[in-house]
């Protein structure tokens, strides 16, 4: 079964401005649809990012997949790799570790992997997580991952989230996640304010919510001293505590000396980062990301990985849609490491979506595995359609949370470490 064709559809959706290291979400997030056909007229899903240096590269790589069989990732692979050459795409947010040519070429390669295994699935007749190795789960728990943020954009009205700038805020967000979905465990994403109100901001979530298993994200913008004290001052409050510092060698002395698991989706982004991490002992938690690192099955090889040399798993997660949360819950349902609820932006797209209502839910915190052949959605195309529009008038192509943040605070600097 080979694929005769492929459309590449670039979306953009309305985000909330949701505050972090590297400054503001923007008005519009964008992402990328791909669409695989194949001669048998099956089609497959998959979900990538949409900054426009990506967004080219895709649309060549989905010439050059043209004819390939779907179930030869291997040879897609090569060609992808081989179109990137020794190119290498870079996030103006750095929110996601160090860019690379290994890192490109797998964030290429990854929404057509997940297409495919659509196709395959629905040509079998069985969902993603069986040809992942089966189901060890049948719903994937995902945490309330809350934002400091503004009660709306600049000059806009105000959204349905509130305003969250003080630990009330925050409890508050948090009250209104679990009220809604029902998240058994929880996130603030900080390096926002000065760590001591990040400090405070744990605590009363500790006080609001005894049960819930907490951690805390400043995406590397504390120095290695500062990592350290913080991670003493919140000893007995964290699941663990993420990127609190930049780099293998600073999270390795940071995790020397504090008493809770460090996690990253920083500074371990490819394969080749995992032996100097295990070396230096820099992480006791890995978060896996299918669109950066290569797809579900090499997903899943990393996981295997971890299981081997003792390191926890979750998911990491940006702004995304449908499709993305079903590949994420048909991989964290087949894959035993993944110990910790995952990450997931889906409750800040307020119902915004291009998959057909239904096939997704929360029940209780988690996503019950779709039912039906492959990732089990399929596109609204009506909704498709609408936020393609939406791309082509934002004006908006590449995501700039400093540049958007500088808009409304001239003074704001992305720099590391900021405290």
């Amino acid at each position: 079964m080979r694929i005769r064709e492929i459309h590449v559809t670039p979306v953009a959706f309305r985000d909330p401005p949701l505050l972090n290291a590297a400054g503001v979400h923007e008005p519009w997030a964008l992402r990328t649809i791909v669409e695989v056909v194949t001669d048998e007229g099956l089609t497959g899903l998959g979900e990538t990012y949409g900054d426009l240096d990506h967004l080219v590269r895709v649309r060549a790589a989905a010439e050059a997949l043209r004819g390939h069989d779907v179930y030869g990732d291997n040879a897609m692979y090569a060609t992808v790799a081989a179109l990137v050459g020794a190119d290498v795409v870079t996030d103006l947010h750095g929110l996601t570790g160090t860019s690379s040519r290994a890192k490109t070429v797998d964030r290429i390669f990854s929404p057509f992997e997940v297409a495919c295994l659509d196709i395959r699935g629905k040509a079998a007749g069985r969902p993603v997580v069986d040809l992942l190795g089966g189901r060890v789960r049948d719903a994937v728990p995902y945490s309330a991952y809350l934002f400091y943020k503004w009660g709306g954009h600049p000059g806009g009205p105000e959204d349905g989230f509130g305003a969250a700038l003080d630990p009330e805020g925050v409890v508050e967000q948090a009250r209104l996640l679990i009220g809604r979905y029902g998240f058994g465990s929880i996130k603030l994403k900080g390096g926002v304010f000065p760590p001591d109100q990040e400090i405070e901001a744990i605590r009363a979530l500790r006080e609001a919510f005894p049960e819930h298993p907490l951690r805390l994200d400043p995406n590397a913008v504390w120095s290695v001293e500062t990592s350290i004290r913080v991670g003493r001052e919140l000893d007995g409050l964290l699941e663990y505590l993420e990127d609190p510092t930049e780099g293998i060698e600073g999270m390795a002395r940071v995790a020397a000396e504090v008493p809770m698991p460090l996690a990253t989706n920083m500074c371990v982004v490819t394969p080749e980062h995992l032996p100097p991490a295990l070396r230096a002992g820099a992480i006791g938690v890995l978060l896996t990301d299918h669109h950066y690192w290569g797809g579900l099955v090499r997903s899943a090889h990393i996981a295997t990985l971890c299981a081997t040399f003792g390191v926890a798993l979750s998911m990491h997660s940006n702004s995304h849609l449908g499709i993305s949360l079903a590949a994420m819950t048909h991989l964290a349902a087949a894959t035993p490491a993944v110990t910790h609820a995952c990450d997931t932006h889906t409750p800040w797209q307020d119902g915004q979506d291009v998959v057909a209502p239904g096939a997704l839910r929360f029940a209780d915190g988690a996503v019950p595995v779709p039912d039906g052949p492959g990732l089990g959605v399929e596109l609204d195309r009506d909704a498709l359609a609408i936020m393609n529009e939406q791309y082509e008038k934002c004006g908006v192509r590449s995501r700039d949370d400093t540049t958007y943040m500088r808009s409304v605070d001239p003074s704001f600097s992305a720099r590391r470490p900021r405290w």
